[in-house]
């Protein structure tokens, strides 16, 4: 049986990565009072951020890091953007509770740091992960 192809793999794990991130966001939502501030307040975007990257490398894998990491970045900084925008089609939109968390809903500079963070640390950690082992040797 042949090993599974590269892109494949990394489809699969970036689509199992990207379930545990929203697992992880939607619990930073839900027990907010149980963390510290400054986690409780800005997790979240954080962790959304990641999975719009972990979202690009599942559709795109064999893409460089450096392009899934700055087209999840526009497409996170887009999405801030439109919050400026209050037309009352977009508002009724929003007012789904699954569109308003993948949309948002008022336009904060800290969203802009926080989607940085978050692609940063996809991109990272794709790329540490992704590095050959280097063998110690015995002496």
């Amino acid at each position: 049986m042949a090993p599974p192809r590269p892109d494949l793999r990394r489809r699969a794990i970036a689509f199992a990565a990207a379930v545990a991130t929203i697992a992880l966001g939607l619990a930073s939502r839900r027990y907010a009072e149980a963390l510290p501030d400054f986690i409780a307040a800005y997790a979240g975007d954080t962790l959304w951020a990641l999975v719009v990257y972990l979202i690009a490398t599942a559709l795109v894998p064999s893409t460089s890091i450096l392009r899934r990491a700055l087209a999840a970045l526009a497409f996170a900084f887009a999405i801030e953007a439109s919050q400026l925008y209050h037309a009352p089609w977009i508002e009724e939109i929003r007012a789904n509770r699954l569109a308003a968390l993948v949309l948002g809903s008022g336009f904060l500079w800290s969203d802009l740091a926080c989607y940085a963070v978050g692609v940063a640390l996809g991109a990272a950690g794709e790329a540490l992960a992704s590095r050959p082992m280097r063998r110690v040797s015995q002496p």
